[in-house]
């Protein structure tokens, strides 16, 4: 079968190509048959865990299915990709129990393999494993195992498995069995069998939803600070999923920092249109973060407000102190307040840090922000921020739009529904392609500009600039995503589609020149430091273009994946 997650030499060098060549030898169509009827329809996202040679990852792909695929051994993983080219595989090295790179992409899967993997997981970090494949997988997704029984496994470093085994852990985790079956070894050994099984989780099996569902609508509220809350971490897991850090299996912890700042970025647009955030409140009064800090940042645009900006002087001074009273107010109130339904545990435990005195130069990245201490956030709450934002976040905006309208009729006011949903606006999609216009037009003098879908030579007429990952899917105003593009390519093709694999695989030297010229060169400060924060990137060598471009690889796979968002390509890609 496959390869194993442990580190034997076994599946090393020359001895792991003959056993690729082993496992490339069987059909996956006739292995796989006894679960095919359960799959869901691509581009469904599936997990390889133990891919081997990549043979049943390059299935699922050739179906269209978006796959990353799993390994440790280094010479099972070249191998695979030498056999296996294809955009819609994303190859990383890990294992189980801890599968600590596939956890830290925060992907979740509609579908999770483990061919012939099982065996080689120790009988005590079994149910450690299985607790890992259930928080990554989806409502509604499958687990798919392959166990082997008989055999000499005391030669082969393995351990007994048994499909009695999976179905009492999936009892003990929410899960359930949907399908079992028995197999005869591939290789025609006699003394082995294969039992496999399928699970299906019903539903998200953390009770994350119900939580969240508690305090948007049930939860008794004295002002709008517990939405803040709640919309600040959002915007966090949402929008800056690489500043978080797995702290254990059960955790994730981001810079409270980050959390002050979303928490600034979103009253300061309701402060300044004097929205009240309390009874009786005219938008000012009785907001304790509201002190002399904000009143050194009261020019500040709601949308400067992010990471990779840097400010210097008073300004810095100013967000700086800012920084420190919002985290003061969120730690004495909402974080304090917020707790589980009919308890006083709190949902977040902040630990706050001293920040020091105020700089005279700030640049807004995860260092700087990691300062004032950090958030802990439980896992289940944490990944279900970052999958069902698309009903979280309208939820959230349309309860706080509800407690405004409310709290101001009684003051004997009637609010302006368009002044109160432009305050709620996160982003500016048109403000946001400013700086990336910009620099487009310097380049442009110089005939160096290129659309980076098509490859052609841009003119002043020709130039759109294109948001990569679709605003309307994901508003999402970091360099990285801004690209200069042909202008019909853009409004008549692409539109608000997603780049397919293919066609993102493609432009890769143009993405990567585009960067390097236009951002790098200029302003790579801030680049880094958005790409950083908004993408999964690999700790290892951050400050390197091609990096960012896995780190964008795999945002896409998480847009196709988690939203079904319709794909393009330009017509050299179409099939």
């Amino acid at each position: 079968m496959k390869g194993k997650p442990g580190q034997s030499t076994r599946y090393e060098d020359a001895a792991g190509r003959d056993l690729a060549d082993r496992y490339e030898s069987v059909d996956p169509d006739a292995l796989h048959a006894w679960f095919a009827d359960h799959l869901p329809p691509p581009p469904a996202a599936v997990l390889d865990v133990g891919a081997g040679s990549g043979r049943d990852a390059a299935w699922f792909a050739a179906k269209g299915y978006e796959v990353v695929a799993v390994d440790p051994s280094m010479t099972m993983l070249a191998e695979a990709q030498q056999r296996h080219p294809t955009p819609r595989i994303t190859w990383i090295r890990d294992c189980l129990p801890s599968l600590d790179r596939v956890v830290g992409r925060s992907l979740s899967y509609d579908v999770i393999l483990l061919n012939a993997v099982w065996m080689h997981v120790h009988p005590n970090e079994r149910q450690r494993a299985f607790r890992k494949l259930i928080g990554l997988l989806k409502p509604g997704g499958l687990i798919i195992f392959a166990l082997r029984v008989g055999g000499n496994d005391a030669d082969d470093d393995m351990h007994p498995s048994s499909a009695a085994e999976i179905e009492s852990l999936a009892r003990r985790h929410g899960a359930m069995a949907l399908s079992r079956n028995t197999t005869p070894d591939s290789f025609g050994r006699p003394d082995i069998r294969w039992e496999q099984v399928a699970l299906q989780l019903p539903d998200d099996g953390t009770g994350a939803l119900p939580l969240l569902r508690h305090i948007i609508l049930n939860d008794r509220k004295s002002s709008t600070y517990k939405l803040g809350l709640l919309r600040a971490v959002a915007r966090a897991a949402d929008s800056a999923p690489g500043m978080a850090r797995h702290e254990n299996d059960d955790t994730v912890t981001v810079p409270l920092g980050l959390v002050a700042l979303n928490w600034l970025r979103l009253y300061k647009s309701l402060i300044d249109a004097r929205l009240p955030q309390r009874p009786g409140s005219d938008g000012l009064t009785n907001l304790g973060f509201v002190r002399q800090g904000w009143r050194d940042i009261r020019d500040l645009p709601a949308f400067d407000l992010r990471v990779g900006q840097r400010f210097s002087g008073s300004l810095a001074r100013g967000l700086h102190q800012s920084l420190r009273d919002a985290v003061d107010t969120l730690v004495r109130m909402p974080i304090h307040f917020m707790t589980l339904p009919g308890s006083n545990e709190q949902v977040f435990e902040a630990r706050k840090a001293k920040a020091g005195r105020s700089p005279d130069s700030v640049l807004v990245d995860r260092e700087y922000l990691a300062q004032f201490g950090d958030l802990r956030i439980p896992v289940h709450l944490w990944n279900s921020l970052m999958r069902h934002d698309a009903w979280i976040e309208p939820a959230l905006i349309a309860e706080w739009m509800k407690l405004m309208t409310d709290w101001a009729t009684t003051q004997g006011n009637e609010l302006d529904h368009r002044r109160v949903e432009a305050a709620m606006r996160w982003s500016d999609p048109d403000r946001d392609v400013g700086f990336a216009r910009k620099i487009s037009q310097q380049l442009l003098e110089n005939g160096d500009l290129y659309c980076v879908w098509t490859g052609r030579r841009l003119d002043g007429k020709r130039l759109n600039i294109d948001h990569c990952m679709p605003w309307a899917a994901w508003p999402c105003d970091a360099l990285w995503n801004l690209l200069p593009t042909d202008r019909h390519v853009n409004q008549r093709q692409k539109r608000a589609r997603l780049p397919s694999a293919d066609a993102l695989d493609d432009a890769r030297d143009r993405i990567c020149t585009w960067w390097q010229e236009g951002y790098v060169k200029r302003a790579s400060d801030r680049f880094f430091a958005e790409a950083r924060s908004s993408l999964m990137l690999d700790p290892s060598g951050i400050e390197d273009a091609d990096k960012v471009f896995e780190g964008l690889q795999g945002r896409r796979q998480m847009l196709r994946t988690e939203h079904r968002i319709e794909e393009w390509a330009p017509p050299a890609f179409s099939p």
